[in-house]
């Protein structure tokens, strides 16, 4: 008998001797288990993060919701003239973002690159000013907060151009997208989790496989926790005859 199991490698390679001896050893399956694990609670860990995380804050990067302010950012540059010229931004433009009784609650002055920043405006129904001698005064209805970034085009000219931005906000939608990713990620990582405990009881080859499969979505750490998990799914795959329910196809 030994020697009839002997034959049986004669014409194996030494890697091949190295992978068979891996796929027996019951610790090639638990370290897969484990590495699989790891890296599912890396993405299980985002997903608790972006849940927890200011959602306001992270979309724009303005809000604070600790005292209900935010900034107004945007860019005034000119209007297209025959679709040739213009669209250059406009440097020392006044901007100002006044109150339900047109009061000024700040300001700001254009920089080279017509950029402006009203800083710590309070989140409430406000009106952005841009009033430029030799162009059309523009008035701007907002929720400061609800937009990144606000364009302002000057039109030479006199009188009044007036809209309202307080429908157009999409941060609501925005909000909804942020928290079902992050759900979706934390789910991911759990499946994963419960993917590696499989791994480490040996009973169930393909759940296993399932169950890491959807743990490679958490993205623990953008890469390292999807980089554990292949590579412990790979482990597990050399020790796929140790799964009770396992059979070739």
């Amino acid at each position: 008998m030994n020697d009839s199991s002997d034959d049986e490698f004669d014409d194996y390679s030494a890697m091949e001797l190295w992978l068979h001896d891996l796929s027996i050893d019951s610790a090639t399956r638990v370290a897969g288990a484990l590495m699989i694990f790891v890296g599912s609670l890396l993405g299980a860990i985002l997903g608790v993060a972006l849940i927890s995380a200011d959602v306001g804050e992270i979309l724009s990067g303005q809000l604070d919701s600790s005292d209900g302010v935010a900034n107004v950012n945007g860019i005034v540059s000119t209007a297209l003239e025959d679709n040739t010229t213009g669209g250059d931004p406009v440097e020392g433009v006044r901007v100002s973002v006044l109150d339900f009784d047109d009061l000024e609650i700040g300001h700001d002055i254009t920089d080279s690159g017509g950029r402006f920043s009203v800083e710590d405006v309070p989140r409430r129904s406000s009106t952005l000013l841009v009033d430029h001698p030799g162009n059309v005064t523009v008035r701007i209805l907002l929720v400061p907060g609800d937009h990144a970034q606000i364009s302002v085009t000057l039109t030479p000219g006199d009188g009044l151009y007036e809209y309202d931005m307080t429908g157009e906000s999409h941060l609501g939608e925005s909000v909804l997208i942020g928290t079902t990713i992050a759900g979706l990620t934390l789910l991911a990582g759990l499946a994963g989790m419960v993917g590696g405990l499989e791994a480490y009881r040996g009973d169930h080859y393909r759940r296993t496989w399932w169950l890491s499969f959807f743990g490679l979505w958490s993205r623990g750490m953008l890469f390292l926790g999807p980089l554990f998990i292949l590579l412990g799914m790979g482990m597990t795959h050399l020790a796929r005859d140790q799964f009770t329910d396992y059979t070739e196809d």
